[in-house]
């Protein structure tokens, strides 16, 4: 199944970080807080303003972002977890 998507709408994946702290301490799921940063896996076209003009979407698909940590929607797309959030929910992109 593809997922596409609509106006200003981003689906990501989250990137899981290590499950050791520095001293080697192995952190249980239970404890774990949830990711914020993620991969674009696709974006929408963008937000229409008042005058009904395209605004186009900062991000693409392959961009890390940085979103607010209790934004967006959970959803399973072909059994895995993904995320939708709207544009304005994502923080900023990490640059390699």
């Amino acid at each position: 199944m593809k997922f596409k998507p609509l106006r200003d709408r981003v689906l990501v994946r989250r990137i899981e970080k290590d499950e050791k702290t520095a001293g080697g301490i192995i952190i249980p799921d239970s404890a774990k807080e949830k990711p914020i940063e993620a991969e674009v896996l696709s974006a929408g076209p963008g937000a229409l303003d008042d005058a009904g003009k395209l605004i186009p979407i900062a991000v693409k698909a392959g961009d890390i972002v940085l979103f607010a940590k209790w934004s967006g929607t959970e959803v399973k797309v072909d059994g895995e977890e993904l995320l939708i959030l709207k544009e304005s929910d994502i923080l900023g992109t990490l640059e390699k």
